[in-house]
């Protein structure tokens, strides 16, 4: 009897803290290894390399590594989002906005360890915000609000924030660890031309880029293409051949990565960053490269 009354206040601890279902993991200091994503929209990787319309994203292919065979994994848009945040499609092949992911996904991974993260929108008009659309915002290039775990839970939502938050973010210095935005759809080159979100990055990746710090790693790339071009087995359905360039701030020349990769490769490298295990189909691919500063991921 004396056993059980000494064992008790352990079994109490396992339950609350290590069974799964616990609550997030309270951030930790941040360093200065962060990530940060920016997913643009609907072109081809010949329309954007050497184009006249995109002057500032072919300067950053010189001074950042580019992927020459990157690819989307399916068509329209909503299938490649959940993609790069929950390692699947989910058998979902429209843009529909009442329909579910299964967790788990990136997100709720980083909660979990206690690394900040968080997903700024373009026109969204609040955080959390559960329409369909709204202005330049739709709810199919914000994979956040399909799962569960995150649109059902009031303290992870809140992290899914309008893009405006990311100004006061950068003056702060008060960036988190991973960093995801879908602009609005004229910032991101579905609504207007390329030349339009061209202007939109000229002016905002310095910003991130500084604000990312040495060790940081800027990854942008489109959400899938015009063809139906694969690369890389049975969970890729094809989206197309995408511009997917990594910048790190202070680089000083660009050059163009081997190999094959796709939105699963982009995924697999942020959960390598961040220790993380791999989701679904980002077990199958090879991870794409980023730098890390530390040998510990940024937290807080």
């Amino acid at each position: 009897m004396a056993i059980r009354h000494w064992l008790a206040p352990l079994v109490l601890v396992f339950i609350l803290v290590l069974a799964p279902g616990a609550s997030d993991a309270k951030p930790k200091p941040a360093t200065d290894s962060r990530v940060f994503l920016i997913v643009l929209e609907n072109h081809e990787l010949n329309e954007v390399l050497g184009s006249a319309e995109t002057p500032f994203l072919n300067e950053l292919t010189q001074h950042a590594t580019w992927v020459s065979r990157y690819y989307a994994v399916a068509h329209p848009s909503l299938p490649n989002y959940l993609a790069l945040l929950g390692g699947s499609t989910f058998g979902i092949a429209e843009d529909c906005t009442a329909c579910l992911a299964q967790d788990p996904n990136l997100a709720l991974q980083l909660s979990r360890a206690g690394i900040s993260w968080r997903a700024y929108m373009g026109g969204m008009p609040r955080p959390c915000f559960d329409g369909g659309e709204s202005g330049d915002y739709v709810k199919r290039h914000d994979p956040f609000m399909y799962f569960p775990s995150i649109a059902s839970n009031p303290k992870r939502c809140r992290q899914v924030v309008p893009a405006t938050r990311l100004d006061w973010d950068l003056r702060s210095h008060s960036l988190p660890a991973f960093g995801w935005l879908s602009p609005g759809l004229c910032d991101d080159a579905h609504n207007c031309d390329l030349a339009s979100a061209d202007r939109y990055l000229s002016r905002l990746v310095p910003r991130i880029m500084r604000g990312l710090g040495p060790g940081g790693n800027l990854l942008v790339s489109f959400d899938e293409g015009t063809s139906d071009e694969a690369c890389c087995g049975p969970f890729d359905q094809g989206g197309g051949r995408v511009l997917t360039v990594i910048a790190n701030p202070g680089e000083a020349a660009g050059h163009r990565l081997a190999g094959t990769y796709n939105h699963y490769s982009l995924l697999a490298a942020v959960e390598r960053h961040f220790d993380l295990p791999r989701l679904r189909a980002a077990r199958q691919v090879e991870a794409l490269p980023l730098r890390t500063a530390s040998p510990r991921s940024p937290r807080g």
